[in-house]
């Protein structure tokens, strides 16, 4: 593994110019360029803060940032895994020319939504900041390992969609109705308490994707550190995503080009 991680690394300055291509592609004579990845989350929170505030009177300044926390994280959970979905038919010509290692296709898909989740983060923070004032900074530390575990985890996810879809090409249509009904069973665009009133307070504790929000949430909106509990949970969570990403690529890697 050791070895397989370094070979990564020598590929660094290849799989870096196929993520630069990537931006340069989708943004090519676009007028807003990165931009564009904020104007979604932004639209929705705007539209969601004028809808429930008339719907369930929910205070608009205090809503606001925490429904744009949630859209934020979960836009890259969602992009890491379905558009992982096809990072290794992308990459098909480069497999077929040079044996790199097959988990850096994946990868180049991750960083290139990292890159729009970190400029989508700063504008939470920068909101968090205009309402709340700066006292959270003595918290925002507590982000930097929250980013290492959502990098890791979305390689993961990213590295089992590309696998899975060689095999099995309705891989991303069905993720996408998963994370359709996924995203209504998790507190994005409503408090927790909201469903722990109504009974339902099992969707929070068998959610894997809540831990991740308190990860985001608590730091920014709450100018707390998450407890240990909180990132022993996350750490639980990621390490089962890349042990099965890893079991996938030591099981697949060599026949995959057979099914290409």
């Amino acid at each position: 593994m050791v070895d397989y991680f370094r070979d990564i690394w020598r590929c660094r300055f290849f799989w870096m110019s196929l993520v630069r291509m990537d931006l340069r592609t989708r943004y090519r004579r676009s007028v807003l360029g990165m931009g564009w990845s904020l104007l979604q989350p932004i639209a929705m929170t705007v539209i969601l803060c004028t809808v429930f505030h008339q719907v369930f009177d929910i205070q608009r300044v205090d809503y606001a940032p925490y429904v744009l926390a949630g859209l934020v994280c979960w836009n890259y959970i969602l992009g890491v895994t379905v558009q992982g979905c096809g990072s290794i038919f992308q990459g098909e010509s480069y497999i077929r020319q040079y044996p790199a290692p097959l988990a850096i296709y994946p990868l180049r898909t991750v960083l290139g939504a990292a890159i729009h989740f970190l400029i989508a983060l700063s504008v939470v923070v920068v909101l968090s900041w205009y309402i709340h004032g700066f006292g959270n900074l003595a918290a925002l530390p507590s982000l930097i390992p929250t980013l290492i575990l959502l990098l890791i985890l979305g390689w993961s996810l990213a590295v089992l969609a590309s696998l899975t879809t060689v095999y099995f090409q309705d891989t991303q249509h069905l993720a996408e109705v998963g994370f359709q009904l996924l995203f209504y069973a998790t507190p994005i665009i409503y408090v927790e308490d909201m469903l722990t009133e109504r009974r339902m307070a099992w969707l929070v504790r068998f959610n894997p994707l809540v831990t991740l929000l308190r990860l985001i949430r608590e730091p920014i909106l709450n100018a707390r550190v998450p407890d240990i509990t909180t990132f022993a949970s996350a750490v639980a969570i990621v390490c089962i995503a890349a042990t099965a990403a890893i079991f996938m690529l030591y099981r697949l890697q060599r026949q995959i080009i057979f099914y290409l």
